[in-house]
């Protein structure tokens, strides 16, 4: 069952599906690009997702564009503070959507560069039409990469891909962003959105606990040493045996029957 939300976007077309919401990021004009309003239309909606909520798409309205970019008509007329609150606002948006409870997919529609390339690195799954560009082409306009792409593309795709598409700035087709891990798959332009609502609808119909609690442990253990990395999961792996979904779980496949987890 599709329903709209009630809350109402300028550059934002949201809706739900069943337990899945989907944002698509509507800027026709700018390729999508993001400006001070998107960003706080997403912080919004990112802000107040309800809790049955258990799976994100996140997409670019229209055929060309995923996000093209930042836009670069505002930052044009930055200075340094205005530049440091702009990359602020970006980066603490696309932290939120990395550490939301649930799992995000990024549904890479077309031109997916500097911010938009950022954007879709901020989520935990990457899927890309076949007529997907990606790219962080900021050195060629007198800057850095600002909602934290320095940080992601290099633990995304190794530090040798990331300098080397941060220093050039090249933009490179889905194909290659397969090949180097900055993709999860890539779909014929039609079949992106099926792929993705299909991949999320897996998701959830999981225990919903036990994917936030797994979320929660690869993002956190990602800069702990092993120990600590592992000593984290055990406690968080425990945490799943009190939960009422663990119970029926677990009893539903020893009973061979089918289970819908409460999450609870």
């Amino acid at each position: 069952m599709e329903q709209t939300y009630t809350q109402e976007y300028e550059f934002l077309k949201v809706s739900r599906q069943d337990r899945i919401a989907v944002v698509a990021i509507s800027a026709p004009k700018s390729l999508n690009a993001l400006n001070s309003v998107i960003i706080g239309e997403l912080t919004h909606f990112i802000s107040n997702i309800d809790e049955d909520t258990r799976a994100l798409i996140i997409t670019g309205d229209g055929e060309k564009s995923f996000v093209a970019g930042a836009d670069i008509s505002e930052m044009a007329t930055l200075d340094r503070i205005g530049g440091c609150a702009f990359g602020q606002a970006g980066a603490d948006l696309f932290r939120m959507i990395e550490t939301l409870p649930i799992p995000v997919i990024a549904a890479v529609n077309g031109f997916a560069l500097g911010g938009g390339c950022e954007l879709a690195m901020a989520c935990d799954i990457r899927l890309a039409s076949n007529k997907a560009k990606f790219g962080q082409p900021e050195v060629g306009l007198g800057i850095i990469p600002g909602f934290s792409g320095t940080v992601r593309l290099a633990r995304t795709v190794g530090m040798g891909y990331a300098k080397e598409m941060i220093y050039t700035g090249k933009i490179i087709r889905a194909d290659e962003a397969l090949r180097i891990g900055l993709v999860n798959a890539i779909y014929e332009p039609e079949a992106l959105m099926d792929a993705a609502m299909e991949m999320a609808k897996k998701i959830a119909a999981n225990a919903p606990i036990a994917v936030r609690y797994a979320k929660t442990c690869i993002n956190e253990e990602w800069d702990m040493n092993a120990d600590d990395a592992i000593e984290f999961e055990t406690e968080f792996f425990g945490r799943c045996f009190d939960t009422e979904d663990q119970k029926e779980g677990m009893q539903a496949f020893l009973n061979k029957t089918p289970v819908e987890f409460k999450n609870r």
